[in-house]
């Protein structure tokens, strides 16, 4: 059972029953604990229980999983889009235009935010599922200056959704921008339910979405066994079990720390020679330190085994070319990402081979800018090629992929906003 502690100013209590490994209760767990509000999961083990629990017939029921709000109301089966509205986060921009848009609410677009509606820039922000982007699905950020004790990535996420909510920024949250028109001292983003924002400057903040495995019949597991990110709403549920997590980068130590709380045995899969060249050294002596986690070099995940749900795994010791099947009750995976920025190809704006948006002085060739662009100064150093429209965090062409580096930026991008604005 998750049952976080309620706060005065917290949201309302949910409690969502359910069965094991469903896709539809994980997906409401997962949006609730990266936006850091407190539930409670009930899982349901027999249709006796989910008569008398849930009032629903059996396991087998389509109305499977059912919220119960503090209220006293209860949702069927529900989307994310109806908790959100029932949390009442639902919002419509209040303004026909803004001084700017930021799209994107991780780290970098979150510190945006709070600068630019700090210094007095009407200021909205557009994500297209939760705060805090892949870092709110971090367990725990121990590195990030202030917080010695460590944070985790929702409750930073949520800290600084507030202190922008306070200096007057705007939220859209469950919005997704599918086109833009961007001209010089105006753009227009287009959203998915029809919206449209105006503003005088843009910052894209988007950061990057999961990398996949590509296995066969991926799809099938998602949900139900496997799962993208750090996992963090599935580790108490992961007691007595065995559990695999397959990167070597930060996040996928910190899960791997998380589940050998819960677990009984951890397997981190990387394919490098060891966690030392993309693991912070702190994490790397703490996973040499826990008795139930096993790191496997060399190797690769080749396929999934289940019926209904992931039960096993297979891989691949590229060294030796041997290979294993592993018994799992959850697979978590943190391969890193790719940005979603086939948009800008469409509107002219420069993106390197990788699909990130090129800025500043890495426009530049042979100290001339582009040729697409406008103006007889050189692009600021996290401009994009086109006037106005500026990449922070790991959506740009050499972000340093750091929580602190991505907050840097995102502050750093409203000074130059700033500048722009001032040329009229």
């Amino acid at each position: 059972m998750n049952d976080k502690a309620q706060k005065a100013d917290d949201p309302p209590r949910i409690t969502i029953l359910g069965k094991s490994r469903s896709p539809i209760a994980y997906q409401l767990r997962d949006y609730l604990e990266r936006s850091d509000v407190p539930f409670e999961w009930l899982e349901l083990t027999s249709n006796e229980q989910a008569r008398k629990v849930a009032g629903v017939d059996s396991l087998q029921d389509s109305r499977l999983p059912v919220c119960i709000f503090s209220d006293g109301s209860r949702m069927e089966c529900p989307t994310i889009r109806q908790v959100t509205e029932k949390l009442g986060w639902l919002r419509n921009p209040s303004n026909t235009e803004y001084d700017l848009a930021i799209y994107g609410a991780g780290p970098a677009g979150l510190s945006a935010a709070v600068y630019g509606a700090s210094e007095g820039l009407k200021t909205v922000v557009i994500e297209r599922s939760a705060v805090g982007g892949q870092a709110g699905t971090t367990s725990r950020i121990e590195n990030y200056l202030g917080f010695p004790d460590g944070i985790t990535g929702a409750d930073l996420a949520e800290r600084a959704r507030e202190q922008a909510c306070r200096f007057g920024a705007e939220f859209l949250l469950l919005r997704e921008a599918i086109r833009g028109e961007f001209t010089p001292g105006r753009s227009v983003g287009y959203l998915a339910d029809g919206t449209k924002i105006i503003a005088r400057s843009t910052i894209c903040a988007t950061g990057v979405q999961y990398r996949r495995l590509n296995l066969p019949n991926e799809n099938q597991f998602l949900g139900a066994g496997l799962y993208y990110g750090a996992g963090v709403s599935e580790a108490s549920l992961c007691a007595n079990d065995s559990v695999a997590v397959v990167g070597g980068g930060n996040s996928a130590g910190q899960a791997a720390m998380n589940f050998s709380r819960f677990a009984r045995a951890v397997t981190v899969i990387i394919r490098g020679d060891s966690l030392k060249d993309t693991l912070s050294r702190y994490l790397v002596d703490r996973i040499k330190a826990a008795q139930n986690i096993q790191v496997l070099c060399h190797t690769v995940l080749t396929a999934l085994q289940g019926d209904r749900f992931l039960e096993s795994v297979t891989l691949r010791n590229n060294t030796s070319g041997e290979t294993q099947n592993i018994s799992v009750k959850g697979l978590f995976v943190s391969i890193g990402g790719d940005p979603q920025t086939d948009w800008a190809t469409e509107v002219g704006i420069i993106r390197d081979e990788g699909g990130y948006l090129v800025t500043g002085p890495d426009l530049l060739k042979e100290g001339r800018p582009p040729a697409s662009w406008p103006l007889e100064r050189h692009p600021y150093y996290l401009e994009t090629n086109m006037p106005g429209t500026f990449a922070a965090g790991d959506v740009r062409h050499g972000a340093v992929k750091r929580c602190a580096s991505a907050v840097g930026e995102g502050a750093m991008a409203v000074t130059f906003v700033h500048r722009y604005l001032a040329e009229g």
